[in-house]
């Protein structure tokens, strides 16, 4: 089993960079894990719907180029299916039956483009608030984490 997460644009934050790097240390015991970064575009202040599209087509087209083949992929965007913790474990469990890659998508600061979550085998949210991506990454992250964990049935409050 991999798990993939493919994020537009770098952790800059080293207190973010260590929760990742603990998390992917934690999850490696269930499964290896790949993180892969796309380079984020600069928005122009006072940016126009046009530029904003563009933006979020040329990330885009760089995120499908990157995802794995016969993976399942999951663009994590705000009008995605919400699930409780122990759903998520479920459903990552029924995944893994089918699938030895699942591929995480964590769009930039204007999210994804529709082509990519077009792409997408599931459209997950964690809730109808708006994270900056280097947060959502360690979100994500923890979540796997603790999917993994219920699955083994393995006790964690932390």
């Amino acid at each position: 089993m991999k798990i993939t997460i493919i994020a537009v644009g770098k952790i800059k934050e080293q207190f973010f960079n260590d929760a990742v790097l603990e998390y992917k240390k934690r999850i490696s015991r269930f499964s290896t894990i790949e993180i892969i970064e796309v380079k984020d575009e600069k928005i122009p202040e006072n940016a126009s719907e046009k530029e904003n599209f563009a933006i979020l087509e040329k990330e885009g087209d760089a995120i499908l180029q990157k995802i794995p083949k016969n993976a399942f992929k999951i663009a994590m965007c705000i009008e995605g299916t919400s699930l409780s913790s122990t759903d998520f474990s479920e459903k990552i469990d029924k995944i893994k039956a089918q699938y030895s890659n699942i591929v995480f998508i964590i769009g930039g600061s204007l999210g994804l483009s529709e082509k990519v979550k077009s792409a997408s085998d599931m459209r997950l949210s964690f809730g109808k608030i708006t994270l900056p991506h280097q947060l959502m990454r360690v979100v994500l992250l923890e979540q796997i984490y603790r999917a993994f964990k219920i699955s083994a049935n393995e006790i964690y409050h932390k």
